[in-house]
């Protein structure tokens, strides 16, 4: 029994390298991260975050969430087809085209998927090409409970933004003068062991799989699941925001994940789940676009300092711990207002600086520091301007 798992289990692992997904996910990341940086320059005059910033910092959690669902999935026993798992990554693909990371959210991803296993087999009648049982054998309980858990894996992902990690933008407002927006954007991949149908393993109890298609032997696959999500935040610092958000996906998640569960015994369920999973994702991103618009814009020009709208990472500012939304108000004792008036002062000190900053609380806070060779010129600090190509 052992070594059939341990079999299965190294076979698993290679079936991962099978999957389209899990090159064009690199793919995906790679282009959304050039257009990015590329869009830094002509905004900020400077690459702000890496290429691949999307997906920094998500490996250890993706990693430990995926063992957590394959410890769930397996111990109970969900089963699912490989035509099942190509499907919902040819999905995942399709959606990704748009290169809006929003549209990887489970609800979409898993939600599609089961309305089109629901429909295939009605297509598949009135043809002889392709055979009517292949997507006939579908555990959509199974699938719709899959979808819970990841909701919550996206929930997860989301409370983790981390202030300084977001991606600054400009944006005109209403009156015609550029503010400060942020994109609240991360892409990570969920590798996750399930079983399918065919395989040297062996059922070891009476109820084990539970979600059952009619095989007797089984084998496993590590799934490369996908999530991204993306919120645009003008009104506020963006972690804050993030925190609501996430707190509404899980309180969805919880939501969908009962339902699903309750389809184990009213079958029609499943249905509903996957509805309200795909318009509670909606109407969650509705509420914040509304509520963030409500708001002030946050990163605006005013005449108290500047507010710091980003921070390159590795810069002098960043070794300092200077915030996102932090307002300096004078550089080496000067008032300042603009930035030309910051650089200014600057360099009038030389190889020395002392910043005065307003702090979230409304106090005073002071940093100084040396600049050392290999520094950024600038501090590594992004402010709310006009676009860099419009100063030229």
């Amino acid at each position: 029994m052992l070594e059939a798992w341990l079999m299965e289990l190294l076979k698993a692992v290679g079936r991962l390298f099978l999957n389209p997904l899990l090159y064009w996910t690199i793919i995906l990341v790679t282009v959304v991260g050039y257009r990015r940086v590329k869009r830094d320059r002509v905004k900020f005059g400077a690459k702000v975050f890496d290429v691949f910033a999307e997906w920094k910092d998500t490996w250890i959690l993706s990693i430990t969430l995926g063992l957590f669902i394959s410890i769930l999935t397996i111990g109970i026993g969900f089963l699912f087809t490989y035509e099942t798992i190509l499907l919902l990554s040819v999905i995942t693909i399709l959606l990704s085209f748009t290169l809006r990371f929003s549209m990887l959210s489970a609800s979409y991803t898993i939600g599609l998927t089961y309305i089109l296993l629901l429909l295939i087999p009605l297509l598949l009648e009135n043809q002889k090409f392709i055979n009517v049982a292949l997507f006939s054998s579908v555990s959509l309980t199974a699938l719709t409970i899959l979808l819970g858990l990841f909701l919550m894996v996206e929930a997860q992902l989301l409370s983790k933004t981390k202030r300084n990690e977001t991606f600054p933008d400009l944006s005109l407002d209403q009156r015609g003068g550029w503010v400060g927006i942020h994109h609240v954007k991360k892409l990570s991949i969920i590798p996750f062991f399930t079983l399918i149908p065919h395989g040297l393993i062996e059922s070891f109890a009476p109820y084990w799989p539970y979600f059952t298609i009619g095989e007797e032997t089984y084998s496993l696959v590590l799934v490369p699941f996908v999530i991204g999500f993306h919120h645009v935040v003008k009104g506020g610092l963006p972690d804050q925001a993030t925190i609501k958000i996430a707190k509404s996906v899980f309180f969805l998640a919880l939501i969908v994940t009962a339902i699903a569960v309750g389809s184990i015994f009213v079958s029609w369920l499943s249905i509903a789940a996957v509805v309200i999973a795909i318009l509670g994702r909606e109407i969650i991103n509705y509420r914040h676009r509304i509520n963030d618009q409500r708001n002030r814009p946050f990163f605006h020009q005013t005449n108290d300092g500047l507010k710091v709208l980003s921070i390159i990472p590795g810069s002098p500012a960043d070794r300092l711990q200077i915030l996102v939304g932090e307002t300096i108000t004078k550089v080496n004792g000067k008032r300042i207002t603009t930035e030309q008036q910051f650089y200014e002062a600057l360099q009038e000190t030389g190889a020395f600086f002392k910043l005065d900053l307003i702090d979230d609380f409304g106090e005073v806070r002071f940093v100084q520091s040396a600049i050392y060779e290999g520094d950024h010129h600038e501090l590594g600090l992004i402010f709310t301007s006009k676009p860099h190509r419009l100063h030229k």
